[in-house]
């Protein structure tokens, strides 16, 4: 987000550097909550895919910080998940590693004394090419990843949040939760902009198949394909009664900002004055480790060298 694009000028970018949170996505954790409850009294809470940190921000603001302030003797839990480092926030215990590995989930339940989560909460994404079949089969592939370890720390009757891309496939990946999760739901917070193909499934109610072995997770994601007769990936073949419609809801004041809008940069002074007048905020909390970090170095090399 850069201070001379269009980005100054969206209301959620500005106001989550005003509000002390490190990204706008914060806002869409909180407009799911305000929608589902899904935060409610939960004790134990697993954010994956962490970096930079806003949705882990909300959750020690709704969580550790008013249970810390009121002298509760058993504070939440709040653990965060990432390949990459994020600057410490208050009540958050930082896990760098790999959330498909099984040596993770291990170590959240080792965190949590051998019990396990209440929520389990996802806003990774790929980098996006701009091909939309291609970033909807990719953050599906996420999703699922994200799912190996859900079964594995994530409690019976526990609810799992994570981003999605709607297209045309999506039903496929709706089919496979809903092996785990009886009710499943489709959520356009507010704040997510309405050009955008995210979205968020909320997922309630975690209930994994009879005999369900986390080593099987595989066999039984394939189980929801099974008719597809190996042909491909897509949903195309879920017709008729084997069409899985999943309930889509908008969270969020509809008298609240627009996404999409355009808002001015200030309320005093007109025209270039206003535009001049208006000083931009720097982040709250800048990358610790950006994965470009190494492309630039080696560009700054390059150009000594020629």
């Amino acid at each position: 987000m850069g201070k001379s694009s269009k980005d100054k000028r969206d209301i959620y970018y500005r106001k989550a550097k005003e509000e002390g949170w490190r990204a706008r996505s914060a806002f869409k954790l909180l407009q799911i909550d305000e929608e589902f409850g899904i935060l409610g009294e939960a004790k134990r809470v697993v954010d994956l895919c962490a970096a930079p940190g806003s949705w882990s921000q909300v959750l020690s603001r709704k969580l550790y910080l008013p249970a810390k302030a009121a002298g509760e003797k058993e504070l939440p839990l709040i653990i965060a998940i990432d390949l990459q480092p994020m600057a410490p926030i208050d009540g958050v215990l930082q896990i760098q590693g790999d959330i498909t590995s099984a040596r993770t989930a291990e170590m959240v339940i080792k965190h949590f004394d051998g019990k396990k989560a209440d929520l389990v909460v996802c806003d990774g994404a790929p980098d996006v090419t701009g091909l939309h079949d291609m970033d909807e089969f990719v953050q599906a592939q996420l999703i699922l990843a994200a799912l190996t370890i859900v079964t594995h720390v994530l409690r019976p009757g526990g609810n799992f949040v994570a981003k999605i891309f709607r297209g045309k496939d999506i039903s496929l990946l709706y089919t496979q939760l809903k092996i785990f999760f009886p009710v499943v739901t489709c959520a356009k917070p507010k704040s997510s902009r309405n050009s955008s193909i995210e979205a968020f499934v909320v997922c309630e109610g975690y209930l994994p198949p009879e005999g369900f072995d986390h080593k099987d997770l595989y066999r039984l994601l394939e189980k929801a394909s099974s008719q597809s007769g190996g042909l491909d990936c897509a949903s195309s073949w879920l017709e008729g009664p084997s069409k899985l419609i999943v309930p889509f809801l908008a969270c969020g004041d509809l008298r609240g900002f627009d996404a999409d809008q355009s808002y001015p940069l200030q309320t005093s002074g007109a025209g270039s004055e206003k535009e001049s007048a208006y000083q931009s905020l720097a982040p709250v909390q800048p990358p610790i480790a950006p994965p470009y970090r190494t492309a630039m170095e080696l560009g700054k090399k390059l150009q000594k060298t020629l």
